[in-house]
């Protein structure tokens, strides 16, 4: 399936003006389930002991421990998350929310949220992680199973990315202090639904109480004519490679 232009520029416009668009069912639900288990077949293949949860989680669980799985660049690991990288029907919609129509990799990572613990992640911006001259930086976040409230799903603070960058504290995380939690909103999702946001859209996600893992795929993309101001996040595999369009700058930015 291909977006329509009309759909295009609806997904756009919401995107410009709220910072984040979820896009419903851009894949199957057959097909989230299968890349759910190859995501999942993958981090039991890894057998890595570590956990990203953020030393700042803690405030949101009246400090209580949560656990988080995660893998970076699923890419490489697996095919399958290859061709989805490529898929016309997320780069089409990612060319039109940078309003560019060159689209360029910056990073992926998996995550799983456990059962009844699983790790939330307070609010933050994304900028300062990596940031970018004009700004023309988004993320996708492909869910492979749902994603209710009570599996801690992405919370948006709509509108915020107009501010611009904010002032983050950088213990434990980049999160910010001065937005409660309960300021942003959640966007429960079903498998298959694919939400958008600016690098700038304040967000985060709650902690996962069901009795079920929440799976997603979070892909960083960017305009390639847009410089990074500072250089970060570097080491991540594949970075600069083309999902949409071409380079116009000859990988000079890369």
């Amino acid at each position: 399936m291909t977006m329509t232009t009309i759909d295009l520029r609806t997904l756009a416009g919401h995107y410009a003006e709220h910072g984040y668009v979820l896009v419903k069912s851009l894949l199957t639900r057959d097909e989230a389930a299968a890349y759910r288990r190859v995501a999942h077949d993958l981090l039991g293949q890894q057998d890595r002991d570590e956990d990203p949860t953020w030393g700042s989680a803690a405030a949101l669980t009246a400090g209580a421990p949560t656990r988080l799985q995660h893998l970076h660049d699923a890419q490489f690991y697996a095919a399958a998350f290859s061709r989805l990288l490529v898929d016309e029907r997320f780069t089409s919609v990612a060319a039109a929310v940078l309003g560019v129509p060159n689209v360029q990799l910056h990073h992926t990572k998996l995550f799983v949220k456990p059962p009844e613990n699983g790790s939330p992640f307070p609010l933050h911006q994304d900028h300062p992680f990596f940031p970018h001259t004009h700004h023309r930086v988004g993320a996708a976040i492909f869910h492979l199973d749902d994603a209710p409230e009570n599996k801690g799903c992405v919370r948006v603070v709509p509108g915020s990315h107009l501010q611009g960058p904010r002032e983050h504290d950088p213990e434990d995380g980049h999160h910010l202090t001065d937005v409660p939690f309960e300021a942003a909103m959640p966007l429960p999702a079903e498998a298959g639904d694919v939400l958008f946001f600016s690098y700038l859209t304040v967000h985060g996600s709650g902690v996962n109480v069901s009795d079920e893992a929440r799976t997603t795929w979070l892909v960083q993309f960017r305009d390639p004519a847009d410089p990074p101001a500072v250089r970060a996040h570097d080491w991540s595999l594949g970075q600069g490679m083309m999902l949409s369009g071409v380079d116009p700058t000859g990988r000079r930015q890369a």
